[in-house]
């Protein structure tokens, strides 16, 4: 009966603590560029100056034990959920003004940042309020609230937003300049709905008395026992090909997704398919989102049959070979929204299904003493494997134009299908046995 009451109040902050998580990292990594797109920043600025914005999640490592360290995990939750609520309305207070790219690229990496202290917070005090059979509960339940955060913020918000520019041109209500102004509203709602689950978290957060700073250990030693700790990570049998692949996995990956909704957005007369920012927001926030979800959960579900070893060929093929549907979209610029919403269907449902292979190969690489470090230092190359092809994909797209582009994008997956050849995947790694099974229904 304890149990059943203690998971009934963990209802209430587990899905909206995962929900607020993913809100600022969507705003930073995905409506950003339609923001800058909307603006008429070119897509090699754009690509550069938002690549720019993953840095906080490729070192946070660094400053992770300081969290540990200083005030509690409640603290640090509450305060970076006020702080990213402030620092998006910082962004949405300069979007019309003169000097808006440097002003609100300062705000966007105060919420990286702020969004990045935030994911080590939430994650630690979520394995010190929940005990192990909840933590096992809801781990599918935080994913999916998370997940369904960043189709709200690259769907919905996107689509409000394109809805409120068509009202606003029609009605003439900002005169000519009136998608600053549109985007202003939908920052504002963003940063005062982060400013309510502030409110909402300071009082419905349990204080677990396991929450509480480490007295006895100085900065100094947890900042040599985690350099001792990346020392044994750099030391682990297979290193070297383990980090080019977490490092390569998603070259090809890393570029096209940021020119996605460039693409989609661009005038056909430059390449693109022109859709409205509505439809953008049905099509790749929407559509495109509902599908990679589909295709994260078809992809666990396919290991826990076979295991990893079994699938990561097939998996490696889902994630780059349906990025041919684009050669077909930039080569024909199709008008039909039915067409372009299947083809775009395919695509992120391939990567999803095929990113399920990269992250259990994380979790398999962290294996051992020293997990939790391990695998946040698998995912600060995850980011970096993001952050630096992405920040030269507009670069290189506008050299070379939209066709070429993708053409291209389908020479960067070879180095992904080379470095596979090289891992050592135990056999069963991921595959739930019938053992398994049976211990678990005891």
């Amino acid at each position: 009966m304890m149990i059943k009451k203690q998971r009934l109040s963990s209802w209430a902050w587990v899905p909206s603590l995962y929900f607020m998580e993913g809100l600022p990292y969507v705003m930073v990594m995905s409506v950003s560029v339609v923001l800058y797109q909307r603006l008429g920043m070119s897509n090699a600025d754009i690509t550069y100056y938002t690549g720019w914005l993953y840095l906080p999640w490729v070192i946070k490592p660094f400053w992770s034990p300081f969290v540990d360290l200083l005030k509690t995990k409640r603290m640090w939750i509450v305060s970076m959920q006020l702080l990213i609520g402030a620092a998006l309305a910082g962004v949405a207070f300069t979007i019309p003004a003169s000097f808006y790219i440097r002003a609100s690229l300062a705000f966007f990496w105060l919420t990286a940042f702020a969004s990045a202290t935030h994911d080590i917070a939430a994650d630690g005090f979520y394995m010190l309020a929940l005990d192990e059979h909840d933590q096992s509960f809801f781990v599918g339940i935080r994913s999916s609230f998370f997940k369904l955060s960043v189709m709200f913020g690259q769907g919905t918000l996107i689509y409000i937003a394109g809805m409120l520019e068509e009202s606003a041109r029609l009605s003439n209500l900002f005169g000519t300049k009136h998608i600053p102004y549109v985007w202003c509203l939908i920052f504002f709602f963003t940063a005062g709905l982060c400013i309510a689950f502030f409110l909402y978290h300071r009082f419905i957060l349990p204080k677990p008395a396991s929450d509480r700073p480490q007295k006895n250990i100085t900065a100094k030693q947890l900042a040599v026992g985690f350099l001792q700790t990346g020392i044994s990570f750099f030391r682990k049998k297979g290193i070297v090909p383990a980090v080019l692949f977490l490092f390569l996995f998603r070259f090809a990956e890393a570029q096209i997704t940021k020119l996605i909704p460039l693409f989609l957005l661009d005038k056909r007369i430059n390449g693109g398919l022109e859709l409205t920012t509505k439809e953008e927001g049905l099509t790749y926030g929407t559509i495109g989102a509902v599908s990679l979800a589909l295709g994260g959960i078809s992809g666990g579900i396919a290991i826990a049959k076979k295991g990893l070893k079994y699938w990561i060929w097939p998996m490696v093929l889902s994630l780059n070979l349906p990025n041919l549907v684009y050669i077909y979209l930039s080569q024909f610029q199709p008008q039909n929204l039915f067409l372009i919403n299947v083809a775009v269907g395919i695509e992120q449902f391939g990567y999803g299904f095929g990113f399920t292979a990269y992250t259990m190969f994380m979790i398999y690489f962290s294996i051992g003493e020293n997990k939790t470090t391990h695998y946040a230092i698998c995912t600060a190359f995850m980011a970096l494997g993001m952050m630096l092809p992405g920040m030269m994909a507009g670069k290189i797209q506008e050299r070379i134009g939209y066709p070429d582009f993708f053409v291209w994008i389908m020479i960067c997956t070879i180095p992904c299908f080379i470095i596979t050849a090289f891992l050592k995947i135990d056999s069963g790694f991921g595959e739930k046995t019938e053992n398994k099974r049976n211990a678990e229904m005891r």
